[in-house]
């Protein structure tokens, strides 16, 4: 049955294979509810298309809907040529007694059973699978799922699969004991910690993934975790340009290895996973990426053939990539993208909120009464107005007014945020909701901070520049580049208070972008422990508790410092 809008997202089990989806016929402009599983793809701009509701055109991922049928029949044949590790994993993630109160999502199961089938099942069952490469010397394989469908869980299921197994036969090449997990920064960095054995609240036990009486088998794996930059290097030119005295050559491979790898130096035949792996990708010799910028191209290049120096030196066993968005940047337009080559499993957004994996997503539009229904259309598609996208397409001073159309979305969405605010607080929430504004442009969003800080947008609660982040991007990716976060030292800061005229000394650039990393990392977060300012490590001032929130601000911010609201 066809219907022009849908009145229940979440149509599926989060634990179960899903049995339905929705389907938008873009001829009719209908959605129908379909029986059975969503094909395995993603969706590109129509090619020409300049509607601003066009539905775009979903392409479908033949090898991963090649690989499903095979993984689910071999899944109900009870898993046949696996090791007797791999079998005590799979039971033991399956067993409802161990699982009764953390049921693993049907997406992070497959997941990772599509990776043991690809080693474990046999010749016959991958009849006629080829994967492709990315024209590098080590094979990839990649697993895409949607944000907050629990990717750092299979990763910790990858790991444990592969270091139990090695320990268990020595002479297994399909397994490593020693894993390398490469991430896309400092923050995420720290959040991987959890695949460390050793480290608290790690995930093997938070998530019982390992058997019991298997826990110290486990912490014989070495495990690794890195931000990218710490494969960086430099190559002769860049070495001949440096007006240091210090003129030697560029590290050997072997040098290279033993200053990344560090205590995992003497390792062999290394089990690499890419977190958020869309930044990784092999960029061919002298090619040029018009619209793509020269960081992208770099960090990518400098990821990949960091792991190309490591497999050269010590060798990969496997590259496994971990990513909601594994696209290979083309700086085309989106009907052009191309996706890795190299996917195994798919379980898209739509499959995600399907399964209520993730919030649903909402267009808010508030009805007073007073909106027209041109008025309604031109918020609903406010960027593509003339009047906002002209205004916010140009260099501008902060307290130069926000187009009026602007400033009337930010009033509707701040009415909508403060009965958020109040329906939280009710239910005993510790802190009150975000809202977030990604701006085009740097002086965008300094003059959106400075419309909120200044009463432009005349909803008083969210008048509060303690409160309100202008997030600089550039300063963020300094802090997120560093191979260890940058001591924020109390005695070499000193705040204002308001009413002071008083001098300050300032934090240097490095503690400054570090202090912006840790708020953005902790925001919507309680009683976590963070230097910040003169004051001793303590829960930051800038996550209270919802009775505080509408008190008075406990200090100002500095100018440098500047959306979160």
């Amino acid at each position: 049955m066809s219907q022009y809008s849908i009145d229940q997202l979440i149509i599926n089990s989060p634990y179960e294979e899903p049995s339905a989806y929705w389907a938008y016929h873009r001829q009719t402009r209908f959605f129908t509810k379909n029986q059975g599983r969503r094909p395995a793809g993603y969706v590109t701009a129509t090619p020409g298309g300049k509607s601003f509701d066009d539905p775009g055109i979903f392409r479908e991922l033949p090898l991963v809907n090649q690989i499903r049928p095979r993984v689910k029949q071999w899944r109900e044949a009870n898993y046949p040529g696996i090791t007797g590790i791999t079998r005590r994993l799979l039971e033991h993630w399956r067993d409802p007694e161990e699982r009764e109160s953390r049921r693993f999502f049907f997406c992070q199961l497959e997941a990772i059973e599509t990776l043991i089938w690809m080693v474990e099942a046999g010749p016959a069952e991958r009849q006629g699978i080829e994967i492709p490469g990315d024209g590098g010397p080590f094979r990839r394989l990649c697993s895409k799922m949607a944000t907050g469908s629990g990717k750092t869980v299979v990763m910790a299921m990858l790991a444990a699969w592969q270091v139990l197994n090695k320990a268990a036969d020595g002479q297994d090449a399909r397994f490593s004991k020693n894993i390398f997990i490469v991430a896309p920064g400092l923050t995420v960095r720290k959040r991987l910690q959890v695949l460390i054995p050793d480290s608290p609240g790690n995930y093997y036990d938070e998530f019982n993934i390992v058997p019991a009486g298997l826990a110290e088998t486990m912490r014989r794996g070495r495990i690794l975790v890195h931000n990218w930059h710490v494969l960086n290097w430099e190559n002769e030119e860049q070495i001949a340009k440096k007006r240091s005295v210090d003129k030697r050559g560029a590290k050997s491979d072997e040098a290279y290895v033993r200053e990344v790898l560090g205590e995992m130096a003497n390792a062999r035949n290394i089990l690499v996973v890419n977190d958020e792996a869309h930044h990784a990708w092999r960029a061919p010799s002298g090619s040029k990426f018009q619209g793509v910028s020269k960081s992208e191209v770099e960090e990518a290049t400098k990821w990949i053939g960091g792991l190309d120096r490591i497999h050269r030196a010590r060798g990969i066993v496997a590259c496994h990539d971990f990513t909601a968005t594994p696209f290979v940047p083309s700086g085309k337009k989106s009907s052009e993208e191309s996706l890795f080559d190299w996917i195994v499993s798919d379980f898209g957004l739509n499959d995600a909120i399907e399964a209520g994996l993730v919030k649903t997503p909402r267009v808010v539009i508030r009805d007073d009464g007073k909106l027209t229904a041109d008025y309604k259309s031109r918020l609903y598609h406010i960027y593509n107005d003339p009047e906002v996208k002209d205004d916010l397409n140009r260099k501008a001073e902060e307290q130069e007014p926000l187009p009026d159309l602007v400033v009337n979305g930010y009033y509707l969405l701040g009415k909508d945020w403060m009965e958020t605010a109040g329906r939280w607080k009710k239910e005993g929430s510790p802190t009150p909701p975000v809202m977030i504004t990604v701006g085009n442009r740097t002086e965008t969003a300094a003059r959106v901070k400075y419309a909120f800080d200044h009463g432009k947008i005349r909803i008083d609660e969210l008048r509060n520049p303690a409160r309100t982040l202008h997030i600089d991007s550039k300063v963020l990716e300094k802090a997120e580049s560093r191979i260890e976060a940058a001591e924020i030292d109390g005695r070499n800061y000193e705040e204002s208070d308001e009413e002071s005229d008083a001098p300050v000394r300032k934090l240097t650039k490095d503690q400054q972008a570090e202090q912006l990393r840790q708020i953005v990392d902790t925001v919507g977060k309680t009683g976590l422990e963070t230097n910040y300012g003169d004051r001793p490590a303590r829960a930051r001032p800038e996550v209270p508790d919802a009775e505080d929130y509408f008190r008075d601000r406990p200090r100002r911010l500095r100018p440098d410092e500047a959306v979160l609201a």
